[in-house]
């Protein structure tokens, strides 16, 4: 199936066998005229279309002129327009295309009744199935606590434990729109395209998916297409084409989209899709996307990019070498940040090639302890910044003497395992080999020596005084509580207090918050001109 015309490139073509696509986009990418060019593509090449909308249903008025129409019906209120031309059961004061569908329903219950009781043979056999049949059969399984009934020529309905009975009207939007729905694809030519426009509208998270999986299956033989700005109703139809429409030149009435390839399998789909639409450059970082203060305080300081959490740091690489794959897609520069910990000059210089960042600092809470983010929030509370500094200096240099020597053991641990890591690959054509090669390899490690020249580098920074080294190495979580920098800034006591207040500040436009996000980028890019879209 042909798409529309596509802007300064050639016009992409849907498989035969693709039974679901979504069009997505931001508001006035052009999503809606897509869809139209779409269908008149469709009638072209003789596939009927059809078009199902819960807010026309819910909200659109008097029935339209049909003079003219198209020869198979197009949506629910040209089926009605075609009953009411012959004789038919069919309510005349319906004012809505919801209220004009349940009337159908109703009028082919009472034609196929009368067909039934006419029939040759009489009524020996089964009572025929109707729509209306399937229609509540389908409700009972999407709203299991409702029941909808046929009374009085009407359809009624009633919740389990509640003897109180209402017509359709008394239902939520988002009840009268599954109703719609169910009842609406019924009347669908067969093997048509069907068009739906925001698919999610009015319902619930918890029922879209469901709701769409049961229309879908009840209709076998269409195809269907979302026209839908929601990305995660879009990632979550399987086996389906997403088109991403970008823009929309009128005058030559052709699109910017492209066919989205399935998400990297290092990212959720939701996520892919919400990156894209962002349409801005990509920081994958560490932490859970709530809670962690990666979370809370890159978005702040890294304002002109799209920021998602992944978790671990083997997710932030790999999620930025397989979104970079596919860079000619979506032509999205993407990068990613991840903590220091214990890595060596090298490792950070291969991350760097790699465009994954590394801070001059151990670990994110570091970041929070440069002298810059001190004295901003000191500033910001009305404390002396030089005082301030200078006592949390003390107490961070008096942490880092203390734990010196586990902290040089966990560096020490650190390179002897990267380092073994880097030189265990090999073929050896005997055990011999292998064991000659580890006994080579720990000569060379020299691990004592290691711990050694780590001690004498850590003590040198303390008799420098060189606090920006020893933030650098120092991996130990209590150093923000430990130094007391929220009670100095004359906050509560405790880390959340000095986390909660920072960010209050980087949602300001004060030169507190421009000193904390300088800070914070000097640590990753000392030179300004190396961040990543420079």
């Amino acid at each position: 199936m042909k798409l529309p015309a596509r802007i300064g490139a050639v016009t992409a073509t849907l498989p035969p066998d693709c039974r679901r696509i979504t069009l997505v986009g931001a508001n006035g990418s052009g999503k809606s005229r897509f869809a139209s060019a779409f269908r008149k593509q469709c009638r072209q090449v003789g596939v009927p279309v059809f078009g199902i909308s819960s807010l026309d249903a819910l909200y659109g008025g008097a029935l339209p002129d049909t003079a003219g129409a198209a020869p198979a019906p197009e949506c629910t209120d040209d089926v009605y327009a075609a009953m009411a031309s012959s004789p038919a059961f069919l309510r005349n004061d319906a004012r809505t295309p919801l209220e004009r569908m349940i009337s159908m329903l109703l009028n082919e219950e009472i034609a196929s009744l009368i067909s039934y009781k006419t029939c040759a043979g009489g009524n020996d056999g089964a009572l025929p199935r109707t729509k209306i049949d399937t229609v509540l059969r389908l409700w009972r399984s999407i709203f299991p606590d409702s029941k909808g009934v046929l009374e009085g020529g009407a359809l009624i309905f009633s919740r389990r434990g509640n003897d109180d009975r209402y017509s359709h009207m008394r239902l939520s939007h988002g009840e009268k729109a599954v109703l719609y729905y169910l009842g609406a694809v019924l009347f669908a030519p067969e093997k048509a395209v069907v068009f739906v426009d925001n698919p999610g509208l009015f319902l619930h998270a918890s029922v879209i998916s469901r709701v769409w999986d049961t229309i879908e299956s009840l209709r076998g033989d269409c195809r269907f297409v979302y026209v839908t700005h929601d990305l995660e109703f879009a990632a979550s139809r399987r086996d389906n084409a997403v088109i991403w429409v970008k823009a929309f030149d009128a005058e030559a009435m052709a699109w910017d989209y492209e066919l989205l390839p399935p998400s990297p399998g290092s990212l959720p789909e939701g996520m892919y899709m919400a990156i894209l639409g962002a349409r801005r450059p990509v920081l994958f970082i560490e932490g859970d996307g709530v809670n962690s203060i990666d979370a809370k305080i890159y978005p702040l300081v890294f304002a002109d990019y799209t920021v998602r959490s992944l978790g671990s740091c083997n997710k932030v690489i790999e999620a930025v070498r397989t979104f970079n794959d596919l860079r000619d897609f979506h032509h999205l520069k993407s990068c990613g940040i991840v903590d220091r910990d214990r890595r060596n000059v090298q490792e950070v210089a291969y991350l760097r090639r790699k465009n994954i960042f590394v801070a001059d600092v151990a670990e994110v809470e570091n970041l929070l302890l440069l002298e810059g983010v001190v004295k901003a929030v000191a500033s910001f509370h009305g404390r002396s910044p030089e005082k301030v500094f200078a006592a949390v200096k003390k107490s961070i240099l008096g942490q880092f003497r203390t734990d010196l020597r586990r902290q040089a053991l966990l560096h020490t641990r650190h390179f002897v395992k990267m380092t073994m890591t880097y030189r265990i690959d090999g073929r050896f054509s005997s055990i011999t080999d292998l064991e000659r090669h580890l006994g080579e390899l720990m000569r060379e490690l020299s691990p004592r020596s290691v711990y050694e020249n780590f001690c004498r580098s850590f003590t040198a920074y303390l008799n420098e005084g060189d606090y920006a080294s020893v933030l650098r190495v120092y991996n130990q979580k209590s150093m923000l509580p430990g130094c007391n920098v929220s009670g100095l800034c004359g906050l509560p006591a405790g880390k959340s207090a000095y986390i909660d207040a920072i960010i209050e500040i980087l949602h300001t436009e004060t030169e507190q918050a421009r000193q904390i996000r300088r800070a914070i980028s000097a640590a990753f890019f000392p030179d300004e001109q190396s961040q990543p879209g420079k």
